[in-house]
């Protein structure tokens, strides 16, 4: 990867929607390991390129990873002397500007490529989230998808649900209730998801109620999966009706857990 590929690799993080920390060191003095403008692209996982290492680097990466923790919409400048203390042997100067780019996006994780699955798919792709799209059945999804986009096939989808990251919001609309009833069991011994929609009728929550119990689900597990899924005020029984509903209490959910972390 050459040192100045950056800009694609900040495109592609964003083009993801996965928040990132531009580290660039803009001063140097003395001996330093790096030349001024040198970049670091930090995630909250991953980072890519170098300010040189050592403890300068491990210190930047706290820094950035603290800022991507708790949402930081300003830049911030740190200066760092580079001798014992850091626990490097250069004797310079460093000063980093590191810059977050690119507010968290909510993950959605929607189980099912049929027609209720698609519909809902080209109204979330329009919002400001990432999407994992999972099904067994290859042939269920488009050729083409938007980059943040991401599917899965796999014969077992339930195994997956373990994969997906804490805080994202499920939307369990396959065709087989067993299926259904295997994800929901998943999702709800997780337990640690933002929000658990499931489509189906007043029947079938109170059959999938039942079930879950006797496979040691609580009460209060219960109460977090939202079935039937979907706005109550929007009726309809086309697919595109019940995406809309779908979609519309997603945005709900969405920006009730925004405002409450204000």
């Amino acid at each position: 990867m050459r040192t100045d590929d950056w800009v694609t690799c900040l495109h592609d993080l964003q083009s993801r929607g996965e928040p990132c920390v531009v580290a660039t060191l803009v001063e140097n003095q003395g001996s330093t390991p790096r030349d001024a403008g040198s970049k670091m692209l930090i995630t909250a996982s991953r980072q890519f390129y170098t300010l040189g290492g050592g403890n300068l680097e491990f210190q930047v990466t706290a820094i950035a990873r603290e800022m991507l923790q708790q949402g930081a919409s300003t830049s911030r400048f740190e200066r760092f002397s580079l001798g014992a203390r850091l626990g490097q042997c250069c004797g310079g100067m460093a000063s980093v500007l590191l810059e977050p780019l690119g507010q968290r996006q909510p993950h959605v994780v929607v189980y099912g490529a049929g027609h209720v699955g698609r519909a809902l798919v080209n109204i979330l792709s329009t919002l400001p989230c990432r999407i994992t799209w999972v099904d067994a059945r290859a042939s269920e999804f488009p050729p083409q998808v938007d980059p943040q986009i991401t599917c899965i096939v796999d014969d077992e989808p339930q195994g997956t649900v373990a994969q997906m990251p804490a805080d994202s919001y499920f939307l369990v609309l396959t065709h087989d209730h067993q299926l259904d009833f295997a994800l929901s069991e998943r999702i709800l011994k997780r337990g640690d998801f933002r929000y658990f929609g499931l489509i189906g009728s007043q029947t079938k929550r109170k059959r999938f109620d039942y079930r879950l119990t006797g496979k040691g689900i609580s009460d209060q597990q219960l109460s977090r999966m939202r079935c039937p899924v979907g706005l109550p005020d929007v009726r309809g029984k086309l697919p595109a009706e019940i995406a809309v509903a779908i979609a519309g209490e997603f945005i709900a959910a969405y920006g009730a857990h925004c405002q409450a972390g204000k």
